[in-house]
């Protein structure tokens, strides 16, 4: 688990029936249309819906690549080796290194997210370690650039199930909030707080508390099966 993880109708009902001189009108003027189609079809170099012979080979115009060089405000992102960050970083806990391993070949637990959360030369890394069996966040970290090309951790949090994301500018960091009695897929809450960069570190500018149902996800109690009607 991250960190924030009809029936059809008879158509034919309510229409009236055509009386006998409208349905013969109809006839006829349906008849008038389809001769006008069948000659206009079998026309010489006509334009119909088929002309005779085989088709003719039209060229489809093709998109050059333009040679101007698009324009932005968004910085490149260099990608990196989350998992060396992590096991490189001091303020990351011994406990949570020696956990971090591979849940199957080479593939380790951990969501790497790139974006402006600071005012560095380049994008910054948002990094969430997780469990391999629950994906259960267990650790968000932010790690800037620095002029030299080397990263720092600027923000760091380890507690159980956490998840951080980038959300225009801000750090967004929630975190499930579990009763004695409660599942690691049902948790009792969680809560939201808001970071932005300033004066050289991250300060919380927002938190949001959320209370889940109780009765929700129980498992009782099934689902209507859909309802359909056939058409006759």
């Amino acid at each position: 688990m991250r960190g924030l993880t009809g029936s059809r109708q008879d158509t034919t009902a309510g229409r009236g029936r055509l009386g006998p001189g409208l349905a013969a009108g109809s006839t006829a003027v349906a008849g008038l249309a389809a001769f006008g189609l069948f000659c206009a079809g079998c026309s010489t170099g006509g334009t119909g819906t088929r002309d005779e012979g085989p088709a003719a080979t039209q060229q489809v115009a093709r998109a050059t690549p333009s040679s101007t060089v698009p324009t932005g405000t968004a910085k490149p992102s260099p990608r990196v080796d989350a998992v060396m960050l992590v096991k490189s970083d001091p303020k990351a806990s011994r406990q949570l290194k020696d956990d971090l391993k591979p849940c199957t070949g080479d593939e380790y637990p951990v969501d790497t997210s790139y974006g402006t959360l600071t005012d560095g030369p380049s994008a910054d890394v948002v990094v969430n370690v997780m469990t391999c069996g629950d994906s259960v966040g267990v650790g968000t970290y932010v790690y800037r650039r620095g002029a030299d090309g080397t990263y720092g951790n600027v923000f760091a949090a380890e507690v159980p199930a956490v998840y951080g994301t980038i959300d225009r500018g801000d750090l967004v960091v929630t975190t499930q909030v579990y009763g004695s009695k409660d599942s690691v897929a049902y948790p009792s809450g969680e809560d939201v707080v808001t970071y932005r960069w300033t004066s050289g570190r991250f300060a919380e500018t927002d938190r949001v508390h959320n209370e889940f149902n109780r009765a929700v996800g129980s498992g009782e109690g099934a689902l209507p099966a859909p309802q359909t009607t056939t058409q006759n």
